[in-house]
């Protein structure tokens, strides 16, 4: 998953009529952004399991616990992450989600 630098880290006040703008509607503007935020988690998770599976110790022993510095630097590095939140809101605002409106079949 490529994340710019530019993403931040941590919550800001957003401008609700620059979210709103695109859809027309703040409320469809924030489902978009949560079913990309709720994509996003989910890419980071598999690919952080991915990463954690190679240091997987399958034991019986609960006793034999390591400390393993990689694993740990890996953790890390997903924690120290923008939010899947803030990274949908920046693709949103920068045009890079591709969203369309369901048409509504009414037969009268």
């Amino acid at each position: 998953m490529e994340i710019k630098k530019s993403t931040p880290t941590n919550t800001t006040t957003r401008n609700i009529t620059q979210l709103a703008q695109p859809t027309g509607n703040i409320y469809e503007s924030a489902m978009i952004i949560a079913k990309r935020a709720n994509q996003i988690a989910a890419e980071m998770k598999q690919e952080l399991n991915r990463k954690l599976e190679e240091f997987a110790n399958y034991t019986d022993n609960l006793e034999e616990v390591f400390e393993n510095r990689e694993q740990i630097e890996i953790s890390k590095y997903y924690e120290r992450m923008p939010k899947p939140t803030l990274i949908a809101i920046d693709e949103f605002l920068n045009n890079k989600i591709y969203y369309r409106k369901a048409e509504s079949n009414t037969a009268k």
